[in-house]
């Protein structure tokens, strides 16, 4: 005789199986999203998001000012698809797309993801941000390189980035033309400086401050390239390095400034803000915990390419949701903790399946 709860248990089971089927058919016959595309285009026309270097690298750990970049999860996971998902978004449609993802990365159709699997995965998405990048840069190259000689000089540069300013872009170049003064303010200045070393280190051998379309990928995105992602960690480690030794202790990678605290709530962002950074330093950067990151271990950290690192990051992303602990995620699980993976939260979880039906 079949008890109770195994009868209950079972129908579970065959509803969670059916729901995940319908969501299929639903996503599929859905028309594409078209929005996100439109909003990337209006970024894509601003002429200073076109030429200057970016903070945020999709697929990156760490901003390239430093701080930690929180949207990493979702970026290694949702990979183009990730502005698709927002709080705005009707709950049910996030749900049928997440099974889908889920699908995706299921391999081998066994209905749970192993670190295996979401290995791959998160591999496959950061290729996607990086073709990505490569495809925006063409667009990016020709804002800069209006003659279309397939190079620019640090000259032509300059004048699109003070142009970007606000500054009048033919009396810049006639200044620059004829080695006269520029007014720029001192801020204005110090990013420039900024960027020139950049430039000579996207500057393949033999150097000649002119740029092709590679060298000003890297120059945008030093995720590209071995030789500029470690100028980036060299820029991190100089932005936080406080004894000048070149190497990070955990002190020094928690004291970079948040905000002003001004009250109980802006405190304990400040609070959860230094938890993060001192759980991510020890369990994660510091590869040996010697309590000392040296530029090496910052550099595996950063590199969105390095495999090993990936294994650790799907162990991690299951780790989060793997409430039965057998070291997988299934469908009821990353549909519980959807806001980890997807940054929106399907609101009443158990309602919700409940509803599908």
């Amino acid at each position: 005789m079949v008890s109770k709860r195994a009868f209950i248990c079972s129908l579970g089971s065959i509803y969670l199986s059916l729901l995940f089927v319908f969501l299929l058919m639903d996503v599929y016959a859905r028309p594409a999203n078209n929005s996100a595309l439109k909003e990337k285009a209006a970024a894509e026309n601003n002429d200073e998001n076109e030429i200057l270097p970016p903070d945020h690298l999709n697929g990156v750990k760490m901003e390239m000012d430093g701080h930690l970049n929180k949207e990493f999860h979702q970026e290694v996971f949702l990979g183009k698809e990730m502005e698709e998902f927002d709080e705005d978004s009707e709950p049910r449609r996030n749900r049928r797309k997440l099974m889908v993802i889920f699908s995706k990365v299921d391999i081998n159709k066994d209905k749970k993801i192993s670190a295996k699997e979401m290995q791959r995965w998160i591999m496959e998405k950061t290729e996607e941000h990086f073709q990505e990048a490569v495809e925006e840069n063409k667009m990016h190259f020709r804002a800069v390189d209006p003659d279309g000689d397939g190079h620019v000089s640090w000259d032509e540069y300059k004048i699109k980035f003070l142009a970007s300013k606000g500054m009048n872009e033919k009396e810049v170049a006639e200044k620059i033309k004829n080695n006269e003064e520029l007014k720029i303010d001192e801020e204005t200045q110090e990013v420039l400086d900024n960027l020139k070393d950049r430039w000579y280190q996207a500057d393949n051998p033999p150097t000649d401050l002119l740029l092709n379309e590679e060298e000003f990928l890297s120059f945008l995105h030093p995720e590209h390239s071995r030789g500029m992602l470690k100028f980036m960690v060299k820029e991190i480690v100089r932005d936080l390095d406080q004894d000048g030794d070149k190497k990070l202790t955990l002190s020094e990678f928690i004291s970079l400034p948040v905000g002003t605290v001004e009250n109980q709530q802006a405190q304990d962002i400040d609070d959860d803000w230094v938890k993060d950074r001192k759980k991510e330093f020890e369990e994660v950067i510091d590869a040996d915990h010697d309590g000392i990151v040296t530029m090496e271990e910052l550099e595996e950290y950063m590199d969105p390419m390095n495999e090993y690192n990936a294994l650790n990051e799907a162990k991690q992303m299951i780790a989060v949701a793997d409430e039965n602990q057998n070291h997988h995620l299934e469908q009821e699980e990353i549909l519980k903790y959807s806001e980890y993976f997807t940054g929106s939260k399907l609101m009443d979880y158990a309602r919700n399946v409940h509803e599908e039906f």
